[in-house]
């Protein structure tokens, strides 16, 4: 028998079916095609509920403020501090609870994202789920004192998106990094963008 065409995960993401959607939820056959007509946009409605899943993994409470008052020099000196630890404290709590509580988002993010590159309709939704993350991160550097916080949010979104990956599926898969690790990584890298 021939080795099949096409990724593993193409094939992973074709068993993504009215069918198989219903069946996983316990819901009558056809229940999930009277939400969703047609599978481009049942794989659209799986980003758009997976953008959800995902905003929800740092309460509104746990998410750092991304305004600034204005103050004087000094104090906007020590607030812009105060606003990178706060970053850092931020994202170091959201991506240990994503290796250690959330894996099935990472992975399913991976699948819809290499379905997007092969869907130009599904990329258009992906990149705007993409954006509700961006747009703050840069906010919440632009808080924090940043020169450019559209490059700075490019590389801190990368540099996530990395560790995520790399503890999922690459090299570093076997043991997720500590939380304490990966606040200080994440302390290290937005030091060297504040100062420059």
């Amino acid at each position: 028998m021939p080795a099949p065409t096409g990724s593993r995960a193409a094939a992973r993401s074709r068993t993504v079916t009215h069918r198989a959607v219903d069946e996983q939820a316990g819901l009558p056959q056809g229940s999930t095609s009277n939400v969703a007509r047609t599978r481009a946009a049942l794989l659209e409605a799986a980003v758009r509920r997976l953008a959800e899943r995902e905003a929800a993994v740092l309460t509104a409470r746990e998410r750092p403020a991304a305004g600034r008052a204005e103050t004087g020099a000094g104090a906007e000196d020590a607030e812009a501090e105060d606003s990178g630890a706060a970053v850092a404290e931020a994202l170091s709590l959201a991506l240990h609870r994503y290796l250690s509580r959330h894996r099935e988002l990472l992975l399913a993010r991976y699948e819809l994202a290499l379905e997007a590159t092969r869907r130009p309709e599904l990329r258009a939704v992906y990149d705007r789920a993409g954006r509700a993350f961006r747009e703050p991160m840069a906010a919440m550097l632009a808080a924090a004192g940043s020169a450019d916080p559209e490059r700075h949010a490019m590389s801190m979104v990368a540099w996530c998106d990395g560790i995520l990956f790399s503890c999922i599926a690459g090299q570093f898969h076997a043991a997720a990094p500590t939380r304490a690790t990966l606040r200080t990584s994440c302390a290290e890298l937005l030091d060297g963008m504040l100062r420059a």
